[in-house]
């Protein structure tokens, strides 16, 4: 006979599953909402979301395994696919650790390379935080961007410390370059602040790969022979990412530092220093003659007297004893900060603004101690005197002086 319990007992509910969620959910196996053309899963992840076709599809080649863990920032590249996104496969979520064949050992060599070697010369100095060499290269594990990126600055310092084998750690920093670049790009359009930080560093990192690459025939930073200048798009993306994330960006370990007491320049270091706030103001007399705009002549003033700022700075922080990279804030800061306007007439090659440029050019022969930095400042200031009228060469006189000595300086 039935009992009291048994009646009680309501019978399981019976539903259908559904196949036709995408590829993403079902290899993180995870419920779809199969919404489309992007599920709601997908969305919020920021990846690629695609769904299997009706009926199966031919045979294809292998697919390019992972060189590392896979991510849902990743994306897989068929060899033999084109630049059609739809191409692109989804990134499946957190997996079991791929067989050892899919890693390479070269990557291996470049991860321990960046690990031990490579991210020391970001700093120059004590790294108290760990950021380069700790964070990053975990952050590289949750957003391959990142990894990629510190493979191709770890492969760019081989090349610059075994020159025999330079075609060929070139070869694995573009291989990697690219597909950071690539990764990168499929989230920017979902910046957020999950992600904001990684997105931060790899812009940062893209730029620091840029200088490692050394000086481009035709590119000098914010101006080129060719059009806009290769250097100043990157600039510009750091820039649009720390504007709309600023308070994000900058938390935590990516927090500034306190402020160290300042270091008292010597009375050496102060005369050489005096000398070239001196050239400066020679040249903004030289630019206020030359125009009767007033906005113009202030556009010109606040660049200059921004400039000699930086000189200040700078002249601390070598008195400090500290150099290369550990400048970089501060110079690259300042063609940061210059307001869009002067970009313009830099990159239309404005004579007073290369003329300013030249005297800014200054600063990176004191970051030649970096390998990143080495032959930089030759480089733009051979664009600038390769571009300036021969009526405006006398502007820039002084910094020639400075970065070339009695030589003579070659495009």
């Amino acid at each position: 006979m039935e009992t009291e319990q048994s009646r009680r007992i309501r019978p399981r509910r019976t539903h259908q599953k559904s196949r036709l969620g995408c590829k993403t959910c079902k290899k993180r196996r995870v419920k779809c909402d199969e919404k489309k053309p992007t599920c709601t899963n997908c969305r919020q992840h920021a990846v690629i979301c695609e769904y299997a076709t009706e009926s199966a599809a031919p045979s294809r080649p292998p697919r390019r395994p992972y060189r590392f863990r896979p991510s849902r920032y990743e994306i897989q590249i068929d060899p033999s696919s084109t630049t059609d996104t739809s191409k692109q496969s989804p990134s499946p979520g957190p997996t079991p650790t791929p067989p050892l064949e899919s890693i390479s050992l070269a990557d291996l060599q470049l991860f321990h390379h960046y690990v031990t070697s490579t991210a020391s010369t970001v700093t120059e100095g004590e790294d108290r935080k760990h950021l380069w060499d700790i964070y990053v290269p975990q952050w590289g594990f949750a957003f391959p961007s990142i990894l990629h990126l510190i493979l191709a600055l770890s492969a760019l310092h081989l090349a610059h410390q075994q020159p025999a084998m330079r075609g060929q750690y070139l070869k694995q920093a573009d291989d990697h370059f690219t597909f950071g670049v690539r990764s990168v790009t499929t989230v920017l359009s979902s910046l957020n602040a999950d992600n904001c930080q990684y997105i931060y560093i790899s812009a940062v990192l893209i730029c620091l790969i840029y200088f490692g690459h050394g000086p481009r025939a035709g590119e000098f930073l914010v101006f080129s022979e060719t059009g806009q200048a290769e250097w100043l798009v990157l600039m510009r993306g750091v820039k649009s990412i720390v504007e709309s994330r600023r308070a994000e960006v900058f938390s935590g370990v990516l927090a500034p530092d306190a402020l160290e007491a300042e270091a008292q320049v010597d009375s050496e270091l102060a005369e050489e220093l005096e000398r070239h706030k001196e050239q400066i103001r020679v040249v903004q007399v030289l630019m206020r003659a030359e125009t009767g705009d007033p906005a113009i002549k202030e556009m010109y003033d606040s660049a200059l007297y921004s400039l000699q700022d930086i000189f200040d700075e700078v002249y601390r922080m070598r008195a400090a004893g500290k150099h290369g990279v550990n400048l970089m804030h501060l110079v690259i800061g300042w063609l940061y900060r210059l307001s869009e306007e002067f970009v313009e007439w830099l990159e239309a090659k404005d004579p007073l603004a290369l003329a300013v440029l030249a005297y800014w050019v200054i600063l990176l022969k004191y970051m030649q101690s970096s390998w990143l930095m080495t032959g930089w400042d030759e480089h733009v200031m051979a664009g600038i005197q390769a571009s300036l009228p021969e009526e405006h060469q006398r502007w820039i006189e002084w910094p020639l002086e400075c970065i070339f000595g009695d030589r003579q300086p070659g495009v």
